[in-house]
């Protein structure tokens, strides 16, 4: 049984065998998607694998993560789903609720398979919810996390961070410049824990096992195709969904999640440019100078 879903609150199947080898991945999805919803349910969308509806920005992570749903050795997949519906306020508190029963989950499957890695990826709000877990985890619970276009603050995610399970875990904040808008309205919508703070686009800087990877640089897509993870170039100037509908991206994760000391933090940050580029800087220059950049940073 290498894919399973889980709905928040739930535990993991009782027929369930964890004895097997390979990775455990959880999968957290973002805003406006709900278990058990008619047309936003993500255990028949993304994380299917053969997703029912047909649109851009639905596409199959555990076929992409390396799950054919047919043999137990490459691992297993779990998609978590929770509430993200209505307003972005109540999708937003929803999900720190939601870290504290993917932190339960986790702590399940660790007692279960102690053996087994344990990796996270999450798009959006869900990167809230796996940053929330961690201040409910033991140390070594989660082993890799990446982050695409996370929508939550830098002051949360460093809190996080500095927990016992957050200063164990490696980080890998997958940023493009394509989400400003987003990450803009994030800033602008909710209240900041801290004056000036930033969404993780911009807030999160590389540290010991914390690395920011911007997935539209030219620079660092030269640097992935030259290591052999050849990922499209963007096609859009604003994308939220970018990080993981375009072609080569889930490959290139599924790499980071099964070949964690192949594809170390270390490495990967030798070769990749040191600094993200500015906000709005795939917009026109035109268009850019009259644009807010988002709060201003303390002094």
């Amino acid at each position: 049984m290498p894919i399973i879903h889980v709905t928040a609150g739930e535990g993991l199947p009782a027929s369930l065998c964890l004895d097997e080898a390979g990775p455990v991945v959880l999968m957290v999805h973002g805003f406006k998607y709900a278990p058990g919803h008619a047309t936003e349910c993500p255990h028949r969308h993304i994380f299917a694998l053969s997703p029912e509806r047909e649109c851009f920005k639905v596409v199959s992570w555990p076929r992409g993560l390396g799950f054919d749903g047919q043999d137990a050795r490459e691992g297993l997949a779990i998609g978590f789903g929770w509430n993200a519906r209505g307003s972005l306020w109540r999708a937003y508190a929803e999900a720190a609720r939601a870290g504290a029963a993917l932190a339960a989950l986790i702590a399940e499957v660790r007692a279960q398979a102690p053996h087994r890695p344990v990796h996270a990826i999450a798009h959006s709000f869900g990167a809230r919810v796996v940053l929330s877990a961690l201040a409910h985890l033991a140390p070594g619970a989660l082993d890799r996390i990446i982050l695409l276009a996370g929508a939550e603050f830098g002051h949360h995610a460093r809190a996080a961070l500095a927990t016992p399970a957050g200063r164990s875990a490696e980080i890998i904040n997958v940023t493009t410049r394509e989400n400003d808008l987003f990450d803009m309205l994030l800033e602008w919508l909710i209240p900041a824990p801290a004056r000036g703070d930033r969404s993780l686009g911009l807030a999160l800087a590389s540290g010991a096992n914390v690395l920011t990877l911007q997935l539209d640089d030219t620079a660092t897509l030269d640097v992935l195709r030259r290591a052999g993870f050849a990922i499209a170039a963007p096609a859009a100037r604003i994308c939220h969904w970018s990080p993981y509908t375009r072609a080569g991206a889930l490959d290139f994760y599924a790499r980071l999640l099964r070949e964690p000391e192949r594809l170390n933090l270390a490495q990967l940050r030798a070769a990749l440019p040191d600094e993200a580029a500015p906000r709005w800087s795939r917009l026109a220059p035109e268009l850019r100078l009259s644009l807010p950049t988002g709060r201003k940073l303390s002094s």
